[in-house]
């Protein structure tokens, strides 16, 4: 490859960051139906018309933004299915240090048809931890009291409790914390014999 397009690729895909970046700003403060592409292009610096180009529409930026969310989050926060706790009480410290995730999975979940399923690393980051989480219980370290499914989404929704911005949070007399030692105490017991 020479030098110019060497340039020009990571042009693109400085562009195509900071698209994400200022479309994660702007889907976790307005949802999909209040975004504005034309307040994106703007804090990204770009044209209206290289959103598109990159992502068809909106809804493939808001795609796409997820995904990334998704995949920095399964990134970030690795599950080791021998210390399910620990990923939970993990996965809990991630989601106070980027309250936007919340607030786009809200969106997600309020504004996306269901039917259509979930984001491709939503699919990748799921099958992963299921087959991690059953072979743990085939191997005897965490229970089969409840299947591999349904263990993970207790864990995944309790990791979110008392998230930035939750009635939970403002319950007077418990810091995050207590919420913290409260979610790795009832993951160990979920995951337990």
């Amino acid at each position: 490859m020479d030098k110019l397009a060497r340039i020009m690729s990571r042009n693109s895909e400085d562009t195509r960051r900071r698209i994400l970046e200022a479309g994660t700003a702007e889907f976790a403060a307005h949802g999909i139906a209040g975004a504005r592409v034309a307040r994106i292009a703007a804090a990204a610096g770009c044209n209206k018309q290289l959103i598109y180009a990159y992502f068809t529409n909106k809804e493939g930026l808001y795609d796409a933004v997820y995904d990334a969310m998704v995949t920095h989050t399964v990134e970030s926060v690795p599950m080791d299915p021998l210390d399910l706790p620990g990923y939970a009480g993990s996965l809990f410290d991630h989601h106070r240090r980027h309250p936007e995730f919340a607030r786009l999975t809200l969106w997600f979940q309020l504004e996306r048809d269901p039917r259509a399923g979930p984001t491709p690393a939503g699919l990748r980051s799921v099958g992963a931890k299921l087959e991690a989480i059953r072979d743990a219980q085939d191997a005897g370290a965490v229970s089969t009291r409840y299947a591999p499914e349904e263990l993970l989404l207790m864990i995944l929704r309790l990791s979110s409790m008392a998230g930035p911005g939750s009635g939970e949070a403002a319950y007077p007399g418990r810091s995050p914390e207590d919420f913290r030692r409260l979610l790795v105490r009832a993951v160990s017991q979920l995951t337990g014999e």
